[in-house]
């Protein structure tokens, strides 16, 4: 951890980084960042902290989950703030998870004028959620929406 006059409050964190002091806690929990304590329990965190922030912000605005960030701040040691090889390696299988999704959305896209008027109430010919009609052997109506009840 740095020296006591250079770290960070919570708030102080929360203004430079944008990030709510609420999900702060949360991303500590979380494990994704960490905190020093005062002898009065308040929390303080090292300057590096605004890189780790920063690169779970840009991971979340591209979609990705909190478990997909994890493990990519795992190798980065405490109190060190990740290089630009430490970014790059993280990034590395990005450009595949981002073109997957790329890819996806052009397919439901594509496909999305043979939804309109189904309501997804009779998913008999839903080219999406049942191509071919391969729920029909599970029942009549929202066999899928049925599931979700459970």
């Amino acid at each position: 951890m740095a020296q006591p006059g250079s770290l960070l409050t919570v708030g102080e964190v929360s203004e430079r980084s944008g990030v709510a002091v609420s999900a702060l806690h949360f991303y500590e929990a979380k494990g994704l960042i960490s905190a020093a304590r005062t002898r009065g329990n308040q929390r303080r965190y090292s300057r590096d902290i605004l890189r780790r922030i920063a690169i779970i912000r840009v991971a979340r605005d591209l979609g990705f989950s909190l478990a997909e960030i994890t493990p990519l701040l795992k190798p980065i040691p405490e109190g060190q703030s990740p290089s630009a090889a430490d970014v790059k390696e993280m990034v590395a299988d990005w450009r595949e998870a981002i073109q997957k999704r790329i890819d996806d959305l052009a397919e439901l896209r594509d496909k999305l004028d043979g939804c309109i008027g189904c309501g997804c109430l009779s998913l008999t010919e839903c080219p999406l959620r049942n191509p071919s009609d391969e729920l029909a052997a599970d029942g009549t109506g929202a066999v899928l929406l049925r599931q979700g009840e459970a």
